[in-house]
């Protein structure tokens, strides 16, 4: 009965004239970052980090939410049509879906991406309502060495689900943490690490080292690889799919969904995970495995729906521990804190309404997004024929504006001109900056609860082993990184983002 109630909240801040407003706004620019390659949810959303500073903490979340799932539909439109991947997690539909489009089939291609998509988005995120309080009592019951242990955890998980090298891996976190000290001391007031600048007293602004390690370093690369884009064809047709159609992706969209919902959670990149692995699935379990890679409707509709969910259930570490599993969810969690709001269980008992809304919200979003979706194919084709040599100053100064306008502090300019550059760096030498990014949000949290930790111990480290939890998470933290440095485990994982590249 809680659950009924609490999701009638949630529906009823969701269904709100200035959310629903939101809502479709982050739905709409979500697709369109998804259709123009090269852009990607996470720098969309770190250059857009400002404009939410000046609205109520639920319709920013709300938006953010829809650009991050809205990014997941758009991503396949490229991606069948151009054979051109508008996200990472749609490099899989791009096989399949593409060979469909090439044979006249575009339409009903894009179909089954979009209809896979609603129906995995709908199931992960009725999970995500009912996995939330439990979920939350038990965060509720950590204590600082727990907390300490669980972001050992995600921090490990995301240095083994990263692209490349597991050392490269590893250095990003390493730096991010190090980043994050910089500062004042939590415990004494000193200034640390800030070069004597006044204005890095409080920490390295979040929104600069986001905008600038994915937003101008992205634009540096995509200014550096730029491609002319052909489409396959001008308009698209026949966009309902056959009986035949939906016979076939009836069982790749189950199997999709549950692949999704399952990886969602993990650090690291649950939605690009999820893609591969049902893509995998789908051809073992295929009676044709040769028609996979010659247009096969289970090559588009399994790897899209797993996705999608994993893009929804990655909600739920966030919204129950205030951990993130991504890029993107550290992203939100920089907003929660911008907006004053603390990620962690205490947020559903606290701000409920915030709670059940973002959950409520994912609902009305999908359904916008396949009933508008299909309907605009025909707009996102025309964007698709706009140079990005238009698109990146325009880009360029709308970062450049919104960092300035956080704290109308020039040195975060500097900063964001500093880790572009540096993000750019990184991509050259193929080290992912995505962990760069976890570490960073998750370094503060991290000090805070060793410390907090070691002071209730009165100096004694084995508080982390003699605690059950902290030391089962410790435990898996420990297994994951043994498991990971296995030679055939290695091997694997090295053949699995060869192909993703």
């Amino acid at each position: 009965m809680d659950l009924v109630s609490n999701l009638a909240l949630g529906f009823t801040t969701a269904a709100s004239p200035a959310n629903l407003a939101f809502c479709l706004i982050g739905v709409l620019l979500g697709t369109l970052i998804g259709v123009l390659p090269g852009i990607g949810a996470t720098a969309t959303i770190a250059m857009l980090l400002p404009i939410t500073f000046q609205l109520e903490p639920v319709s920013s979340l709300i938006m953010l939410a829809g650009i991050y799932y809205g990014a997941q539909y758009g991503g396949s439109t490229t991606a069948i049509l151009i054979n051109m991947p508008g996200e990472s997690s749609s490099a899989v539909t791009a096989i399949d879906g593409y060979q469909m489009a090439r044979k006249g089939r575009a339409g009903a291609a894009l179909s089954i991406a979009a209809l896979g998509s609603f129906f995995a988005g709908s199931v992960s995120t009725f999970l995500v309502a009912i996995f939330a309080i439990p979920l939350t009592g038990i965060a509720l019951k950590f204590g600082a060495a727990e907390y300490f242990s669980l972001m050992v955890v995600g921090l490990v998980s995301s240095i083994a689900l990263a692209h490349g090298s597991i050392v490269k891996a590893l250095a990003m976190v390493a730096l991010g943490l190090l980043l994050g000290l910089v500062g004042t001391d939590i415990y004494t007031g000193t200034p640390r690490f800030n070069l004597g600048i006044r204005e890095y007293s409080d920490g390295l602004n979040f929104v600069a080292v986001a905008v600038g390690v994915f937003g101008i370093a992205e634009i540096l690369r995509n200014l550096e690889g730029e491609k002319t884009r052909s489409l396959v064809m001008a308009k698209v047709s026949g966009l309902w799919p056959t009986r035949d159609d939906f016979r076939r992706m009836v069982g790749p969209v189950l199997r999709g969904t549950a692949i999704g919902s399952a990886l969602g959670i993990l650090p690291g990149g649950g939605a690009i995970l999820a893609a591969f692995a049902s893509y995998t699935v789908e051809k073992r379990v295929s009676d044709h495995p040769e028609e996979f890679g010659q247009g096969a409707v289970a090559g588009v509709a399994g790897p899209e729906s797993a996705n999608n969910a994993g893009a929804q259930t990655s909600f739920i570490p966030l919204l129950t521990l205030g951990i993130p599993a991504n890029p993107v969810m550290a992203l939100m969690v920089g907003a929660m804190i911008i907006q004053g709001i603390v990620p962690g269980p205490n947020v559903a008992t606290e701000q409920p309404t915030l709670f059940w809304g973002i959950i409520a919200s994912m609902w009305i979003g999908n359904l916008m997004l396949v009933v508008l979706n299909l309907p605009l194919i025909g707009l996102w084709v025309k964007l698709l024929t706009v140079p990005y040599y238009v698109l990146f100053p325009i880009i360029m100064a709308f970062c450049s504006i919104g960092v300035y306008s956080v704290n109308s502090n020039v040195y975060d300019l500097y900063a964001v001109a500093l880790f572009g550059l540096g993000g750019y760096l990184l991509v050259k030498l193929r080290c992912e900056p995505a962990p760069l990014l976890l570490g960073f949000v998750l370094g503060p949290l991290l000090e805070e609860n060793l410390r907090r930790a070691m002071i209730l111990s009165r100096g004694d480290p084995t508080t982390f082993f003699t605690r059950p939890i902290s030391a089962i998470l410790l435990a898996v933290a420990l297994a994951v990184l043994i498991v990971v440095f296995l030679p055939s485990v290695k091997k694997k994982r090295e053949e699995v983002f060869q192909e993703e590249d």
